[in-house]
């Protein structure tokens, strides 16, 4: 009741690339290599042109940086923001990854509320003292003089 499989027959075909030949087929021989192809004056011709092209290369930079100097600054302040922005929330999670960091923060966060509440938001008084320290902080940032309601 033993059944065997046939393994499939394998049989070397020869294709039909070109075939690289041995190169040492006999002990005790090396085959010597082929010279290059290129001379000394190709290669040194070559190298005057990489040199005056590295030579150059400052002048280039130097131009292209002076010409697009507020684009290169503002994209260099984007990428910046984000990457700090990033690196914040990553600190920012691994800091809630401790156990008793995150209910502590949340009791700070609770306490400054209550303390906002009840320092500037109870009283008419300290509300309009609120409203004109905004009004104030306001007229520095813009830079105007914002009339006061």
């Amino acid at each position: 009741m033993e059944t065997k499989m046939q393994e499939p027959e394998f049989k070397e075909t020869q294709s039909k690339e070109t075939t690289i030949p041995e190169i040492n087929t006999q002990t005790g021989n090396l085959t010597k290599l082929q010279p290059p192809m290129q001379s000394q004056e190709q290669w040194l011709k070559y190298g005057q042109q990489i040199s005056g092209f590295l030579g150059t290369l400052p002048d280039y930079v130097g131009k292209f940086f002076g010409q697009y100097q507020q684009p290169i600054v503002s994209i260099g302040l984007v990428v910046t923001a984000v990457v700090t922005v990033k690196v914040l929330l990553a600190v920012l999670d691994a800091l809630n990854d401790v156990p008793l960091v995150a209910p502590t923060f949340e009791l700070i966060g609770i306490g400054y509320s209550v303390w906002f509440v009840y320092r500037y938001l109870l009283k008419a008084s300290s509300r309009q003292e609120l409203s004109g320290e905004i009004n104030t902080l306001k007229s520095q940032v813009v830079g105007k003089h914002t009339s006061k309601s």
